[in-house]
């Protein structure tokens, strides 16, 4: 039997759980969320996403934490409302296709949807800019469904700071702190993917709960700010975190860097924001690589990121975060949501076993919000709900 049989038989049994997708984002800007032109029953390939039912199924994906993204130059009750939206569309999309789709609040839902063979949903907030620094509003995105907060985006907030950016609170302030130590009596996952390494930090000593990277590769491998140093992977095994190895070439591939950086600054003198994905903003970004090609990815890449990242932090503490509707640019197996089983079958090619494929699919994923929610459960016990202000905490 040859690999890719392989890795399509293993998924059958233990899917993939992706921690990142931004086709809620996608819909947003092409469409305004009306799914009468957007219909993810249907291949939508010719419409520039890389989501939907179809093609999930064919890359054997059991669960996907929809990212409720919202831009960082939102600020204040703008970024908070954008956030709302983000979680009715997704709430929509669980509507509109219950034969495919079931809404996943516990790790309990997630198996239940897999045995039903639907795909577990649930929410990832991507920024604390969507709180607007208050915890009753992190409360409330919890009660709405969302199960991870990404602390940061691009740009720093208040209370912590982004790996993107230029450092300024050197880590998480005293407010961030207990945006973290609030999550964990919630039992909302911390995810560390674009975050400052000292934020990263700050947020492992900080958690009583096991952190994630949703979408975050290795910086050993490709020394991007925006991928995780080693130091952090290996103190995950302590904390019983988990980092999903993403996909995005420009974090991957050190070959991609440079030139990303040139598209970008290219697409934005063109009056485009340089994570436009839009047909338009895509044109532009083919034109450049028309006259400048592209380094090309491939799932070797991310398997050299995944081989690094299990030696250093431990089988047990590895995921996938592909990304999907979140980039211009993909790997070329694995340009959209049916490729995880090219995936799959790299790895067993280098030696990877079935059980170790399958906590790095399914098992780690499950496990890490299970946890989350035994931690919440004694944390309540505890103590209530925090009432601290950064104003209080930060001056």
């Amino acid at each position: 039997m040859d690999e890719l049989t392989r890795a399509r038989e293993l998924l059958a049994a233990h899917p993939v759980v992706d921690g990142h997708n931004d086709l809620p984002w996608a819909l947003r800007q092409q469409v305004a969320y009306d799914l009468d032109r957007r219909d993810i029953a249907t291949d939508q390939s010719g419409a520039g996403l890389h989501t939907d039912l179809p093609r999930m199924r064919a890359g054997g994906v059991g669960g996907q934490f929809w990212s409720v993204y919202v831009r960082s130059d939102m600020a204040g009750d703008d970024a908070v409302s954008a956030t709302l939206e983000q979680i009715d569309i997704v709430r929509q999309l669980t509507d509109r296709y219950t034969d495919d789709l079931r809404l996943a609040l516990t790790a309990d839902d997630m198996e239940a949807a897999r045995s039903e063979g639907r795909i577990a949903s649930l929410m990832g907030a991507e920024g604390g800019h969507s709180i607007n620094c208050s915890l009753a509003t992190l409360r409330s995105l919890y009660a709405l469904g969302v199960r991870y907060m990404t602390l940061t985006h691009n740009d720093n907030i208040p209370w912590a700071d982004s790996a993107t950016d230029e450092r300024r609170a050197g880590g998480l302030t005293r407010f961030g702190e207990e945006v973290v130590r609030e999550m964990n009596r919630l039992g909302m996952l911390v995810d560390l993917s674009h975050v400052s390494a000292d934020t990263m930090r700050d947020a492992v000593r900080v958690s009583e709960a096991p952190v994630i990277f949703s979408h975050s590769s290795a910086r050993a491998v490709c020394d991007h700010p925006r991928n995780v140093p080693d130091d952090v992977l290996a103190s995950l095994a302590a904390n019983g975190g988990v980092a999903m190895a993403t996909f995005v070439p420009k974090f991957i591939l050190p070959a991609a860097v440079e030139w990303t950086l040139a598209a970008d600054e290219n697409l934005r003198a063109h009056g485009f924001h340089h994570l436009d994905t839009t047909a338009e903003a895509m044109a532009v970004h083919h034109a450049f690589e028309a006259s400048r090609p592209r380094p090309v990815a491939t799932a070797a890449t991310v398997a050299d990121h995944l081989d690094h990242m299990r030696e250093v932090a431990g089988v047990d503490h590895i995921g996938i975060g592909g990304d999907f509707d979140g980039t211009a640019f993909t790997p070329a197996d694995l340009a959209d949501v049916a490729g995880y089983p090219n995936l799959i079958a790299e790895l067993l090619r280098r030696g990877w076993s079935e059980t170790d494929l399958a906590k790095l699919t399914w098992q780690n994923a499950v496990r890490v919000l299970r946890d989350a929610e035994s931690v919440s459960r004694d944390v309540r016990s505890r103590r209530g709900p925090s009432v601290a202000t950064i104003g209080a905490l930060d001056g």
